[in-house]
């Protein structure tokens, strides 16, 4: 059935600008980290994504190594772009990374030239794409000098395969000094990708810290993992269901779901409950609200394994404002829980 989108997409999804850039990104975006692998139905990715689109959510982001298998969410993606989303390609805003385990030997991941070059030009086949928006390091790599991976993303602007260089879980310091290289060659840092969420809340630490760094050089930040892997959701207030990623030790195991986080856990969903909202969505618009020290959070990056779970989370733009009583009462709750499994060691 071909794709007509929703003449109203763009009157209710807020657009924020991402730093001292030109480019705008919504304020929930789609990630396809855990649900666009060959292991998920092709005709559920088709609805998510259309959807996604009709409610004004127009940034896709990718990662190389996204499946299962590795590789796979970028060619379902490629293929519903080609069906669906061609036409519509400047109203779009995907992203693609490179740094973590891709491929075997010693070119396979991490932050050289050769194998972030490689790996984008092995994603724009994939996908089908002359090129993608944003072009991520993954991670940094310590045994790379740093002026070579920022390098590899310059040259990557410059080519015409990227329009915007990007990175992900470098610290405040290592975002400074990236940030200068890139700035050096020519080719601004648009953008930080932090794991952030009510219960790691890393980046709001150090003089500076990583949202104080990016105003400082002129660059936006987009959350992932807000929902802390889906522990903060109605999900796991009852224990841990057989089916759910704790049980299946995915990224979240049960041995983290202690008593003391989920008390925490259950005193912000009556928060949320206070608020009119599910605990999903406070815990994104948390994420997006304006913050004391240093920018707000230009996107949440939001998961979604359905068109329903995707309507819950963006309904969170319905309420993005918070009181300094609430504000008050979620820091009782929201404190640093030692699940950010992408720190550095």
């Amino acid at each position: 059935m071909t794709f007509h989108p929703a003449e109203n997409r763009y009157e209710t999804m807020p657009y924020r600008r991402v730093g001292r850039s030109g480019l705008k990104l919504p304020a929930i975006s789609l990630g396809l980290w855990h649900n666009f692998g060959d292991d998920k139905p092709f005709d559920v990715q088709r609805d998510i994504l259309r959807r996604a689109f009709d409610l004004g959510v127009t940034h896709f982001d990718l990662a190389n190594n996204y499946g299962p298998p590795a590789g796979s969410a970028e060619t379902n993606f490629g293929r519903h772009f080609k069906d669906d989303f061609r036409a519509h390609r400047n109203e779009l805003v995907i992203s693609t990374k490179a740094g973590y385990l891709m491929w075997p030997g010693p070119y396979g991941e991490w932050g050289s030239r050769k194998s972030l070059l490689g790996s984008l030009d092995e994603s724009l086949t994939r996908m089908g794409l002359d090129y993608v928006d944003i072009f991520y390091s993954h991670r940094p790599d310590p045994d790379t000098p740093l002026e070579e991976t920022m390098g590899a993303l310059d040259h990557a602007v410059r080519s015409g395969k990227a329009l915007y260089a990007g990175i992900s879980s470098y610290t405040p310091a290592q975002t400074l000094e990236a940030a200068r290289i890139l700035k050096e060659m020519g080719t601004p840092l648009l953008i930080h990708q932090p794991s952030y969420s009510m219960l790691n809340r890393w980046t709001e630490d150090g003089e500076p810290n990583l949202y104080e760094t990016l105003e400082t050089v002129g660059a936006g930040s987009i959350a992932f993992s807000p929902l802390a892997q889906g522990v903060l959701t109605d999900r796991y207030l009852k224990g841990v269901p057989s089916d759910s990623r704790a049980a299946k030790e995915h990224f979240l195991h049960a041995h983290d779901l202690t008593e003391e986080k989920m008390a925490r856990v259950r005193g912000l969903n009556d928060i949320a409950a206070g608020r009119g909202q599910s605990l999903a969505q406070m815990a994104i618009a948390w994420i997006l609200r304006e913050q004391a020290k240093g920018t707000p959070v230009t996107s949440a990056l939001v998961g979604a394994s359905s068109v329903s779970q995707l309507e819950n989370n963006v309904a969170a733009i319905n309420n993005l404002g918070f009181s300094d009583g609430e504000l008050a009462a979620i820091d009782e709750f929201a404190v640093e829980s030692d699940i950010n499994r992408w720190a550095q060691k």
